[in-house]
């Protein structure tokens, strides 16, 4: 079973979070992807990651039709979801240029859509989904606020927010931010870089990482780089008896002493599995190391 890691006074997620953004694309029925739910809670896998935008606007809706199938479910699963953006799409033809939108009426609008979609009264944690340049945080906050009091959001968090970002955002309220979802891979050191790993460990705060597996890219790309992890990758799995390269990757994140949580995003259970088979895989510093080498090209200063 996958452990749980509490991120607030009031919700433990699961160690690894399913998401969803790319599940318009998956040509599943709602039985498939109810089922695919079940399979996901039975594991332990009980977080669900979602955003108002994820495929094109349609992924929270046909998540939630396929839980009106089992309602009794929202009991036993946290959902995610995000807002903030607003792209050029054929389901929002006000939109005519895409830019985000953090003030107080597009949160609450957002966040009374999503509930309509998830066809629940309460969403575990809203995610801001992009630091936006013209946010007021006054009015972020306020929003929050109103939100939590009202009891339709429980928790609060960011994403892709630098520190200085999560400070001002913060220094507005009144309860944590609970978390920073950020792009986190042995291919994309960035938030080891900008002080935003460390800010979390400062604030014992877990970071969710998104395109854990480099967005793909690990399994096809020729460029220079990928190689280099890659033949690092295939060393490490056979030292450490791993069954794929993925779950050296899973395991690379999950070591760290930052409780990084990764966001694995396919359809396929058997995926999921490998996912949760990295949790029981322990690197020596040194392994660990050899893959931030790998990607680097080069040694530690």
């Amino acid at each position: 079973m996958v452990e749980k890691v509490k991120i607030s006074e009031n919700l433990q997620i699961s160690r690894i979070v399913h998401g969803l953004w790319r599940l318009s694309d998956w040509n599943m029925s709602n039985k498939e992807i109810l089922r695919l739910i079940e399979d996901c809670i039975e594991l332990g896998v009980t977080t669900f990651d979602h955003a108002d935008i994820y495929g094109d606007y349609r992924c929270e809706e046909i998540f939630g039709d396929a839980l009106k199938l089992k309602s009794q479910l929202r009991n036993k699963m946290q959902i995610i979801t995000k807002c903030g953006i607003k792209l050029i799409s054929k389901n929002r033809p006000e939109h005519k240029i895409k830019y985000y939108d953090t003030s107080k009426e597009h949160i609450v609008k957002s966040v009374e859509k999503s509930l309509k979609n998830f066809n629940t009264d309460y969403i575990d944690v809203l995610l801001i989904h992009r630091p936006d340049p013209f946010m007021n945080p006054d009015e972020v906050a306020q929003a929050f606020t109103e939100l939590k009091e009202q009891g339709k959001v429980l928790n609060f968090g960011v994403s892709n927010f630098n520190p200085s970002q999560f400070n001002m955002l913060s220094s507005k309220l009144d309860f944590p931010i609970v978390t920073n979802q950020i792009e986190i891979s042995v291919g994309n050191f960035e938030n080891f870089h900008n002080g935003v790993i460390e800010q979390c460990q400062e604030k014992s705060i877990s970071p969710m990482a998104w395109s854990p597996l480099t967005g793909g890219k690990i399994f096809n790309s020729e460029e220079e780089k990928i190689i280099r992890i890659r033949q690092t990758l295939e060393k490490i799995k056979s030292q450490v008896g791993a069954d794929s390269i993925s779950e050296v990757m899973y395991a690379w994140l999950l070591n760290h002493p930052a409780r990084i949580i990764p966001i694995v995003g396919s359809s396929k259970l058997d995926r999921i599995k490998s996912a949760i088979n990295s949790i029981k895989i322990k690197l020596t510093r040194e392994q660990w190391f050899e893959m931030w080498q790998s990607s680097t090209g080069k040694t530690v200063p």
